[in-house]
């Protein structure tokens, strides 16, 4: 029996070297300087972009979706959208010693760098039994601007003296705007996003007509309510069950149309902000997580016009301005969207009913 258990420790130990080596020399062969795809995309755990200026995201795989940079939500459909380019891009020709020079030189003065970690085992026979699997980083390459045509893009991976020419077969244009280093282009559009079963308490404030604000605080599960009007703090005891049902469902998946911290000066958004609000509404799970958003008019038409015209002009019916993740971002929300959590109190209470 001894005899035996020593052969066998042998033949493991034997198929675990063969193991590196054939994974060593796979590993190799891949990680030559042409290869920039990914073609196993789930195995992708970060993904860490940079350029030369202040720009860095780092996207990470979480069991509750991807995130940006250890905090903000990530937009799902933009990291899809990245590992979809990451696994089909495919090298079209490599640069001409005509142009080697001045395209590595652009590279080293403005090219974004890509770092991607993956999940790989630490021992792969003949890539049929995988074993121990750990985070590695398995590609460094540089993402530069796009060829005369805009039908390539040029990459350069690291240590790699060559760069080439990259592009998706059957796709006409450029894959370097994919790869964005700006983490505003990674966030989330979600403003609220709780279903019913995870909502403790929502609070609407109604910042121009205050005696329809109110909080609704979830009793429990079986649909219990306690509503309180926040002009006086007392009990509405007669409202429209549906009709709370309906508000409380619809913080499902609220989003904002447009991020404008990059996009209206710091001096306009700061005076925006120091004007009186027309809406709050602020939302805590049963973890106690506060979400909060803060609402103001936004003009229908530029300042300078409005200021000549300002009893003429009205505020823009369609869209307003809303400050969300405690103040960090200044975004565009849309009424079409809000609309239907933003109905006033009596839009709820039972007494009503025959007027709306």
């Amino acid at each position: 029996m001894k005899n035996k258990s020593l052969i066998l420790i042998i033949i493991i130990i034997l198929l675990a070297a063969v193991a590196v080596f054939t994974g060593n020399h796979y590993s190799t062969l891949k990680d030559n300087e042409s290869d920039f795809s990914v073609r196993d995309t789930a195995s992708i755990t970060r993904i860490f972009l940079a350029d030369n200026s202040i720009n860095e995201s780092l996207l990470e795989r979480t069991g509750h979706g991807w995130i940006l940079n250890h905090k903000y939500p990530a937009n799902q459909r933009a990291v899809d959208f990245l590992l979809e380019t990451i696994k089909k891009i495919r090298v079209k020709a490599p640069v001409s010693k005509a142009s080697h020079n001045n395209v590595v030189k652009r590279l080293s003065s403005s090219s974004i760098k890509v770092e991607i970690y993956q999940n790989v085992p630490h021992i792969n026979l003949f890539n049929k039994v995988k074993l121990f699997y750990h985070e590695k980083r398995t590609k460094v390459f540089f993402v530069g601007d796009v060829t005369q045509n805009n039908l390539g893009t040029y990459m350069l991976m690291e240590g790699a003296k060559r760069p080439y020419i990259v592009n998706i077969p059957g796709f006409r244009g450029f894959v370097s705007v994919r790869f964005t280093p700006v983490p505003d282009d990674w966030k989330s559009h979600t403003v609220f996003n709780q279903k019913l079963s995870d909502i403790k308490l929502v609070k609407y404030e109604n910042i121009k007509d205050p005696k329809n604000s109110f909080e609704v605080k979830v009793v429990d599960a079986m649909g219990s309510f306690e509503i309180t009007r926040l002009s006086n703090n007392s009990k509405v005891m007669d409202y429209d069950t549906l009709k709370l049902l309906n508000f409380l469902t619809s913080f499902k998946d609220l989003r904002y149309e447009s991020r404008l911290n990059n996009i209206l000066a710091p001096q306009r958004i700061d005076s925006i902000l120091h004007a009186t609000p027309v809406y709050k509404l602020i939302v805590v799970n049963k973890q106690n997580d506060t979400t909060k958003v803060i609402m103001f008019d936004k003009n229908r038409f530029p300042d300078e016009v409005n200021e000549a015209y300002e009893e003429l002009v009205p505020v823009d019916l369609d869209r307003l301005y809303g400050s969300i993740n405690h103040g960090e971002d200044f975004v565009l929300l849309q009424y079409y969207v809000f609309d239907k959590v933003l109905r006033p109190l009596d839009y709820y209470e039972t007494k009503n009913r025959t007027l709306r």
